[in-house]
């Protein structure tokens, strides 16, 4: 019998608000392989003081690590916004299976929008993707996040 879709995105919304509650853009991901989780993180750029703690980018190391390799065939990542161009470079060098974000990012992204990294003929490999999975309520977190900076 065919194993039937689960979404993680509400885990990776959750990361997301415990991104924002230290003070971080909103953003959580997490990584699946079997139905299983086996990576979970928030955004932490202003924390680690590094500006490629994206969430992705963290999720995507602590995977690698707990599987040993840095090919995480198989692996499905949920994350509550497009990736940018830097995380859909990584997602690709990953060769994660499926990409599943919740909210567009028009002026960052880089999978629907900007760079287009899984369309360019040198992305060495291109994930099924999946967009607005939960994309009204990770929109909100972000919108209210920035709503309060601005």
């Amino acid at each position: 019998m065919a194993e039937s879709f689960r979404s993680f995105m509400t885990l990776a919304l959750d990361e997301a608000r415990a991104a924002a509650a230290r003070g971080e853009v909103p953003v959580g991901a997490v990584i699946v392989k079997t139905g299983r989780v086996i990576a979970a993180a928030g955004n932490r750029t202003r924390q680690d003081a590094d500006p490629t703690a994206h969430a992705e980018m963290l999720a995507i190391r602590e995977a690698a690590a707990k599987l040993g390799s840095e090919r995480l065939a198989g692996c499905d990542l949920y994350v509550t916004l497009e990736p940018c161009a830097m995380c859909a470079g990584a997602i690709a060098a990953a060769r994660i299976a499926r990409l599943y974000y919740g909210a567009e990012d028009p002026k960052s992204g880089g999978v629907a929008h900007g760079a287009r990294v899984f369309d360019h003929p040198q992305a060495h490999h291109a994930p099924e993707v999946y967009g607005g999975i939960g994309e009204a309520e990770a929109a909100a977190l972000l919108r209210d996040f920035f709503s309060v900076k601005r």
